[in-house]
């Protein structure tokens, strides 16, 4: 069951991988007592992983002139070592059987955009203290259903169920952003839940 956060979390995340700026605003207004809070802040840095530097710059200068995300703490600041295993951990939880196929198809792109996803996506970001694995897998589910990307949303669909989320989660999850979203990205992601209900 989503708590009444991780809808709000659901919500910031959806603005800002779309773009969303008055709603993301707004958002940051309505803010109860003690947020934002790490919570916030872990899913803003996701922004780039899934939407890009540019709109990751835009998404944080939109909160902190609506009154910022409060105050980060040292705990935060992981430094420059890269935690690979930790995030090679999170990537077999995520992508289980297939983790070597989605690893071979990955390196065929390019090799130093199987660095980015590996080290800075997965290892940098995604397995960060702040939010759970089932969060975050959450999270990306309303990201790839907002940019319209069925293939990796039926993924990360898998994925939060493998990281501890309850059969129903990725489904309330996609209901708390449903008017945030485009109708033909919504119907995609809506189908996309179906067919995995399915199998």
């Amino acid at each position: 069951m989503l708590t009444a956060k991780e809808v709000r979390l659901l919500r910031l995340f959806a603005c800002c991988v779309q773009g969303r700026w008055e709603e993301l605003a707004a958002l940051r207004h309505s803010a109860p007592a003690g947020e934002p809070d790490r919570a916030w802040r872990e899913t803003v840095l996701m922004t780039h992983v899934y939407a890009g530097a540019p709109r990751a710059v835009e998404c944080q200068t939109v909160l902190l002139e609506a009154g910022g995300l409060g105050e980060w703490d040292a705990e935060e600041v992981e430094g420059r070592a890269i935690p690979t295993e930790r995030g090679a951990a999170l990537f077999d939880t995520i992508y289980d059987a297939k983790s070597p196929e989605v690893r071979a198809l990955i390196a065929r792109f390019h090799p130093d955009f199987a660095r980015v996803v590996h080290e800075d996506c997965y290892a940098r970001i995604l397995t960060r203290a702040g939010l759970t694995a089932r969060q975050r897998e959450l999270l990306a589910v309303v990201a790839l259903a907002a940019l319209y990307q069925p293939r990796q949303l039926a993924s990360h669909v898998r994925g939060a169920l493998r990281c501890g989320a309850a059969a129903q989660e990725p489904a309330a999850a996609l209901q708390a952003v449903e008017d945030l979203l485009q109708p033909e990205a919504l119907s995609a992601a809506r189908a996309v839940l179906v067919k995995y209900a399915r199998h």
